[in-house]
Parts: C-alpha cells; sequence; structure tokens
C-alpha cells in the first residue's frame, strides 16, 4: 500500500495532467517539505507509478492507476431534508439547498464538483418541500432520493439514519454550503476525513487535532480547525457507521443529536478520522438572510 505522502503526490499528478509540476507548490500543497517532495517523487518512478514525460512534467502509468483504485470515492450521499429556518423568509417557499445565489442553486455547486470529480452514484435525502428537489432530474437526471419523514420531528441525524447503508467510500455532504472550490471534491482519498479551516480562534463548531487526526469536536476553540460540513468515509468507517449511526438513533434522546457527533464523540472509539484543510474562501455556509444579501445583492430589492 503507498503512503498517504506518495498518494497525495500521484494524485496531484493525476488532477494536473500535462502541467508542469512546481516542486515548491506541490510541497505546500501537501504541507510537506520540497526534499520530501523530491524523494516521493523518486520513489513513484522508481515503483512505476508515474513517468517523466518532460521538464517537471509527469504522467501517471496504468500500474498508477492501478495503484490508486482502491482508492476511488464511490458515490456521494447529500443531507438535504432541513427547513433552513436561519434564512427565512426565503425558504418558507424553498428548501435551503435550492435557493438561488448568483443565478445557481446552492447545492449545484455541490453537485457540478462532485460530477466533475467522476461520482455518477449520487443520492440526494429530501423532507422538507421534497417535491421541488425533482426539479435537478433535468440537469442531474443521475440522482437518486431517499424521503426522510422524520426531518421535522428529530434533527439531522435522522437523515443519515436513512442513508447510513450508503457510507461506504462515500462524501457526505450538507447541501447548503456554497461551494467556490471544486478541487476540494476529489476523485480519490486516502483516508476518512472532514474538510476544516484552520483558525486562531472559533466560536463555531471545531475539532481540537494531534497532527491532522481529529481527537475532539466542541462548539467553540483556540487554535483549532473550523468544521465544514464535507466528510469522507472509506470502507472501514463507513460499514462501522452503518452500524453506529442506527445504534444512536434508536437511543435514548439519539433522534435530537447531529449527526456528525456519532463518530466525533460518542461513538469515536470506532472510527480515526483526519481533517483535510481548506480555506476560509473555499466554502460558505450562508447561515441568516442578511448573509445572503450581501453575497447576492439581488435579494436587497
Amino acid at each position: 500500500m503507498i503512503t498517504e505522502n506518495q498518494f497525495e503526490v500521484l494524485t496531484y499528478i493525476e488532477r494536473n495532467k500535462e502541467q508542469k509540476i512546481p516542486q515548491r507548490k506541490l510541497a505546500k500543497h501537501i504541507e510537506v517539505s520540497v526534499g520530501t517532495v523530491n524523494k516521493v517523487i523518486s520513489d513513484l518512478m522508481e515503483m512505476e507509478l508515474i513517468k517523466e514525460s518532460g521538464k517537471s512534467l509527469y504522467e501517471v502509468t496504468l500500474k498508477g492507476y492501478e495503484t490508486l483504485e482502491p482508492f476511488r470515492v464511490k458515490r456521494a450521499v447529500f443531507l438535504a431534508a432541513g427547513f433552513g429556518s436561519r434564512l427565512v423568509p426565503i425558504t418558507l417557499n424553498t428548501p435551503k439547498p435550492l435557493v438561488m445565489v448568483k443565478e445557481k442553486k446552492i447545492i449545484e455547486t455541490l453537485l457540478d464538483a462532485v460530477i466533475a470529480a467522476g461520482i455518477q452514484d449520487i443520492y440526494i435525502v429530501r423532507g422538507y418541500l421534497k417535491q421541488q428537489f425533482d426539479l435537478l432530474l433535468d440537469k442531474y437526471p443521475m440522482i437518486k432520493f431517499i424521503d426522510n419523514p422524520l426531518y421535522n420531528e428529530s434533527n439531522n441525524i435522522s437523515s443519515a439514519y436513512y442513508a447510513r447503508h450508503l457510507f461506504e467510500n462515500a462524501y457526505v455532504l450538507e447541501s447548503d454550503l456554497l461551494l467556490s472550490n471544486p478541487q476540494l471534491i476529489r476523485k480519490y482519498e486516502y483516508h476518512s476525513n472532514y474538510l476544516g479551516i484552520k483558525k486562531e480562534r472559533t466560536d463555531d463548531w471545531c475539532f481540537e487535532t494531534n497532527g491532522h487526526v481529529i481527537k475532539s469536536i466542541a462548539v467553540g476553540g483556540v487554535d483549532c480547525y473550523q468544521m465544514v460540513g464535507i466528510s469522507y468515509w472509506d470502507q472501514n468507517d463507513g460499514l462501522k457507521m452503518n452500524d453506529d449511526i442506527e445504534y444512536v438513533f434508536k437511543s435514548p434522546g439519539g433522534k435530537e443529536k447531529y449527526w456528525d457527533v456519532i463518530a466525533l464523540d460518542v461513538r469515536k472509539k470506532n472510527h480515526t478520522l483526519h481533517v483535510r484543510p481548506c480555506l476560509q474562501e473555499d466554502i460558505i455556509e450562508i447561515d441568516t438572510f442578511n448573509e445572503l444579501k450581501e453575497i447576492d445583492p439581488i435579494y436587497k430589492s
């Protein structure tokens, strides 16, 4: 099995086909030294996973693609059942993921990135005004819907409950995130992870980490990663989540929990999750109508 550094360099080369690979830029991207990058590239060439096609130009070999195949993301699960009360009055008639921002539905910024990554097995868990999601089928005919009849009487754990059998090798995405960096959604993932934004201080949900391994979750923290509602679950964690979600959901008070606390708190002994850093400008969660007006001036009129 290839190391995580080898994986990151290999997938970077795969994503940037026919482009020169500046080693300093690559080192910064994967947060290692230039010397480490040099060594990894040398190792990948010796292993015949990449070959040199010009100065600072590399391409993934057939053996390289075969090596990456076990890490391929198989599906995407969108949690989109909620009401979106903080975006009233817009959400009185429209589910929050379907709200238009700069002539595009919020969820479309995520769907387009998922499809660009070659992921075609797509599920949307819907609840509030669920019929409106059918409009997406014109542009995304591959979507399959899962109805959550409990969306109005439980927290978002109920959406995870109805989709829990789909977590293996899958992205799970909160559907009200405005994505501006589609490269955050990748064709391959090395291990289970959450996106997180490095913060000196935050009052939001955040991760405390040891290196990039998530140790705990809290509301508010210092020198931490602010949680972003996009996660990936490898085969092992996905299988365990199937059982863990059901266990917590059916436990006393389980229906009132957020689904994320299952692997990050209540059943964290069963999981090792990593944080995958992203930038503040990569993704925005629009929490209030005033924030929506600032992002898209059309709502000011």
